[in-house]
């Protein structure tokens, strides 16, 4: 089954051809009907999610939920360009609730709303409603629970998350069993196939079973959380005082999946945790626009998506594609 968004039978209005007409001489009528019929929720807003929320909205997504309670903080001004440095319009304020108006005025034809309540609690009814789910700043826990959710419904829903450490990125696609077009120049249109693992059968793959190539990177990141899960801290929650524990997690993971410890400098770790919860602009930036580019690649069902996980890493300025296949059942 390809990606959300139904079907894309009804005709768009004079006043969406004439809005979106540049983008649809790129990807055409029908991608763009699919787009504006598709649902998107977002879970945490940041400055990562606001850059792919801008992408979208600009490109004519059928709808836009935003589901964040946490109140506006001092913190949330360095990268979140949509909250005004003035305190008085955001103070006492959700991020979702003070983000939502400013998506609204990119294009008044999208709707755009507040999703009250937890992504951690959220059940399958209200799930449902979506095509799309994004998630971000949550623990793996709630990022493993919305992706089994998605995973029991009838109904094809893609899910991806995202995380900006200050200067590095990650981006988790899962978009179930999906059909596309793929096409290349001199070569006739190709129909494709891809069946994607869930977020927790792509991170129980045995590191020793990933090619040598993997970035250094993705095992981090899987230091990273599995510290924090273990801690019970939430994303970002870490700092350099945490070094030594990390670096004891590192040693028992690393020699229970028989890998090198060197596949995880110690340089990368300090520099995750000393990110915390900071966010660079530019690469949400950078993050944002890939992450735009793969929903309207999976509604639109027409070229490569990424297949699994994307890392960014602005030390060396390059963008991987890691495809990390589940392990294969006995």
């Amino acid at each position: 089954m390809g990606g959300g968004g139904g079907g894309a039978e009804e005709e768009l209005t004079a006043q969406e051809t004439a809005l979106y007409d540049r983008q649809i001489r790129v990807w055409g009528v029908d991608a763009q009907k699919r787009l504006s019929k598709a649902h998107v929720l977002v879970c945490g807003v940041n400055g990562t999610t606001i850059e792919f929320c801008k992408n979208i909205v600009l490109a004519g997504v059928g709808s836009l939920s935003l589901m964040d309670d946490h109140i506006v903080t001092e913190d949330d001004l360095s990268a979140n360009f949509l909250i005004p440095h003035d305190e008085s319009m955001y103070g006492g304020r959700s991020r979702a609730d003070v983000c939502c108006q400013s998506l609204k005025d990119f294009n008044p034809m999208v709707r755009v709303d507040v999703a009250k309540g937890d992504p951690s609690l959220i059940d399958g009814e209200f799930i449902d409603r979506f095509d799309i789910i994004v998630v971000s700043c949550a623990s793996l826990k709630t990022k493993l629970f919305i992706n089994e959710n998605c995973r029991k419904r009838n109904k094809h829903i893609a899910f991806y998350s995202i995380e900006c450490k200050d200067s590095c990125g990650e981006i988790f696609v899962d978009l179930q069993n999906h059909s596309y077009v793929q096409k290349k120049p001199g070569v006739d249109p190709k129909q494709m196939e891809l069946t994607y693992p869930s977020l927790q059968e792509a991170i129980d793959v045995p590191w020793k079973s990933l090619p040598k190539r993997t970035t250094k990177l993705h095992f981090a990141m899987r230091v990273l959380e599995s510290y924090e899960l273990s801690e019970g801290r939430s994303p970002g929650e870490t700092s350099l005082s945490d070094l030594p524990a990390v670096l004891a997690r590192r040693k028992d993971m690393c020699d229970r999946m028989s890998l090198n410890e060197s596949q995880i400098p110690t340089a990368l770790l300090e520099r995750l945790l000393a990110a915390g919860k900071k966010e660079h602009p530019p690469v949400c930036a950078i993050l944002g626009g890939i992450l735009g580019q793969e929903v309207i690649k999976s509604i639109s069902c027409k070229g490569d998506p990424i297949k699994n996980f994307f890392y960014f890493d602005a030390a060396d300025g390059k963008g991987i594609m890691e495809d990390i296949p589940p392990t294969p059942a006995d």
